[in-house]
């Protein structure tokens, strides 16, 4: 039901929930981010690879 979420204003909510959203937001938020910059030298190096793989295959 759509408009019974339209009817909770965001006064309703206390800032301690607020709070514990937003602290739970930044924490995936965070985690996400470090995820990503593990995964991306990987990705690099493989297309590094291919690359060179390319090269070595290419016939001029």
């Amino acid at each position: 039901m759509v408009w019974a979420m339209a009817e909770r204003k965001p006064d309703d909510e206390t800032d301690a929930e607020r709070r514990r959203r937003r602290a739970q937001f930044l924490r995936e938020r965070n985690e996400a981010i470090e995820l990503r910059e593990r995964v991306k030298p990987r990705r690099a190096r493989a297309a590094r690879m291919r690359q060179q793989m390319r090269m070595r295959t290419f016939r001029w």
